[in-house]
């Protein structure tokens, strides 16, 4: 099974599409910024202006000698699908989906993603990941831990054919009270306590860094648990964060977490 392009969103297929002509030097379109904004992914460094000067036409040139391609400085769709292929490959459908159960399938599909290692682009909450992640949007404003934990679950479910079990939501607070609502919330002292066992998520879940009863300012995907009660260790795939693990950071990475003492919820998939 494969993703049919043409049934995801607009937002998505304006990040994947292939330009309708080649890009080339002396351009200025938003095209161009994208294709810059890809050129830095890919360690092929330049200003994002959506100018296509000769700095950019030397990264692209640089870009093709690393895939092997003659450096002819232009941007053709061929070199534009080789620039994306790492969000084709984060959104494609995993192997064998109709045999996982939800929570694997949620599980599977953030591997996809956190494999392509998400990063911020041009500042601050920027780039196409964040676009991805946001219905579209970036910029300062756009955290992105949320949104990135929506989109991997409404992924899943999709290529399940079932709806996601809450609707998801670029806020925290907003998926705190989406699965309060919808009867999925567990609070962390019903881990600590012993009354929900970590194995009852299945092999994934959303966890939430509560700040308080009613502020919640990070989440991601929980994976493996282990330990005893009030010191469960998990493991997490989470978007906007970085190696100390604070919000606000700028990738998506795999990290280890401890529920004791620091103020962690979750949300179930079941």
């Amino acid at each position: 099974m494969t993703i049919n392009f043409n049934k995801i969103p607009g937002y998505i297929k304006r990040e994947i599409d292939e330009p309708r002509s080649t890009v080339k030097r002396g351009m200025r379109t938003q095209t161009v910024k994208r294709i810059q904004e890809w050129l830095n992914y890919h360690t092929c460094r330049t200003s994002i202006d959506g100018d296509f000067g000769p700095a950019t036409e030397v990264c692209v040139k640089d870009f093709q000698r690393m895939q092997g391609t003659p450096p002819t400085g232009e941007v053709d769709a061929a070199l534009w699908n080789l620039l994306v292929e790492p969000m084709k490959a984060a959104l494609k459908v995993p192997p064998n989906m109709g045999q996982l159960t939800p929570q694997q399938a949620v599980l599977s599909v953030a591997n996809q993603h956190v494999d392509q290692h998400p990063v911020e682009i041009g500042g601050a909450n920027c780039g196409p990941w964040v676009r991805l992640y946001c219905s579209g949007n970036d910029g300062r404003q756009w955290a992105w831990c949320a949104g990135f934990v929506t989109m991997i679950m409404q992924q899943a479910y999709f290529y399940q054919d079932a709806g996601p079990p809450i609707k998801g939501s670029v806020s925290c607070d907003t998926l705190a009270a989406q699965a309060k609502s919808a009867g999925l919330f567990v609070s962390e002292k019903e881990i600590t306590s012993g009354r929900q066992d970590w194995q009852q998520f299945g092999g994934s879940c959303i966890f939430l860094r509560r700040r308080t009863d009613t502020d919640w300012t990070h989440t991601g995907i929980a994976t493996a648990g282990e330990g005893s009660l009030a010191n469960t260790v998990f493991s997490t795939i989470e978007g906007n964060t970085n190696d100390e693990g604070v919000r606000e950071g700028f990738e998506a990475c795999r990290r280890t977490r401890s529920v004791s003492g620091s103020n962690y919820d979750f949300i179930t998939f079941i």
